[in-house]
């Protein structure tokens, strides 16, 4: 299924809008990140252990996205966008949302 963060797909002409969808999970830090990344803030440096974190998170976002998008029969999703929030200590949701629509 394609999906853009545009209003259009070049090339494509939209025909349906269907709706707003959405795809999220929360992930939380562990202690093992923790303590690597306790480290790295005194010597400087990307974390990555956040880093794969949060694009593990962005990815699982995008693939429920497309799900939620596909069981509404739709084609593609525009528009696509992502946030974040905190839902407790340490814990962290992320969404990715569009709008389906269909395509020819």
């Amino acid at each position: 299924m394609i999906f853009v963060t545009t209003e259009t797909i070049e090339g494509k002409k939209i025909t349906e809008t269907i709706g707003t969808v959405r795809g999220s999970t929360v992930r939380a830090r562990n202690i093992g990140r923790d303590i690597f990344a306790g480290l790295k803030n005194i010597i400087g440096g990307e974390i990555s252990e956040y880093t794969k974190l949060l694009a593990d998170a962005r990815e699982q976002a995008i693939l429920r996205m497309l799900q939620d998008a596909d069981s509404l029969g739709a084609d593609a999703v525009v528009n696509v966008r992502f946030t974040t929030s905190q839902v407790m200590q340490g814990a962290a949701e992320m969404l990715a949302y569009g709008t389906a629509v269909k395509i020819n």
